[in-house]
């Protein structure tokens, strides 16, 4: 099993990013990848079962469910109904934490998921950097 993960630390009330991360149809207003991103079958972006069918600027299709979202302990997780890439598997979580020495937020992006044998740290490398790392460091940015 593959996992990609980043993190940051973002100088941020916790309820105020885990409103922007909650809202599970709302990438394209803080990831720089995300050009579109729609939920499906008009529910709502804090909809268990949503999906949500986004496109990326180099113009790749991905449709993600929502699997679970807990306001309490500030996580969520999806999986891939459609997948982007060439992968199976695939399971991702954002948790959001209060920073209690200083002050600010503290995110993780995680996914587990399984490559081909010919495609090993492929995918985990462009998860990590070219998905979760930039998009936190997008979302870090906003609100700064």
């Amino acid at each position: 099993m593959a996992r990609a993960y980043a993190s940051a630390v973002i100088g941020a009330p916790v309820d105020q990013v885990w409103a922007i991360i909650r809202d599970f149809n709302g990438l394209p207003g803080w990831h720089p990848a995300i050009v579109r991103s729609e939920i499906e079958g008009g529910k709502t972006g804090d909809t268990i079962g949503a999906i949500r069918s986004f496109y990326l600027t180099d113009g790749s299709h991905a449709r993600e469910q929502l699997v679970a979202l807990d306001d309490r302990q500030r996580t969520l997780f999806y999986v891939f109904a459609t997948p982007a890439f060439p992968v199976a598997n695939y399971v991702s979580q954002m948790r959001v934490a209060p920073v209690t020495d200083g002050g600010g937020t503290f995110v993780e992006w995680i996914a587990d998921f399984e490559e081909r044998p010919e495609d090993a740290g492929k995918y985990v490398d462009a998860v990590t950097n070219g998905i979760f790392a930039s998009g936190l460091a997008a979302l870090k940015a906003k609100l700064a």
